[in-house]
């Protein structure tokens, strides 16, 4: 049997780029971000029940660049997982399996991930943070 160069299941590289593919892969890595966001919140308490100076050290790198630019993506993967959630506690119930419906919702879920974020964003800057 000669050796046949040929990949053993479909993958990636052969699939064309589907909403329900990429909204079900995000979901799954806005999962993972979500743990190590709270790995963040759990520093910033610990440092808050430890004492000023832990607590100043966790606020300075929370107020860098790169400090809110992992906390607005620790927003926008909260309000992703979120939205995307509530569309398959839908598919739990057994509707919106059409695949219109799967589109259609799988946009929904990342423009108001999208929308809640920056909402959120503004309403914070809007309040002193």
């Amino acid at each position: 049997m000669a050796n046949i160069e040929r990949p053993l299941s479909p993958h990636l590289q052969i699939y064309k780029p589907q909403i329900t593919m990429v909204t079900s892969i995000t979901h799954r890595i806005t999962g993972v971000a979500l743990g190590v966001g709270t790995l963040l919140l759990a520093w910033w308490l610990i440092a808050a029940a430890t004492g000023p100076e832990a607590y100043e050290v966790v606020s300075q790198f929370l107020a860098s660049w790169f400090g809110r630019l992992v906390m607005f993506g620790f927003t926008w993967a909260l309000f992703y997982h979120l939205c995307n959630g509530i569309r398959h506690l839908f598919w739990d119930a057994g509707k919106g399996f059409e695949l219109p419906t799967m589109r259609k919702t799988g946009m929904a879920a990342i423009i108001a991930s999208v929308v809640l974020t920056l909402l959120t964003w503004v309403v914070a800057y809007g309040i002193g943070g």
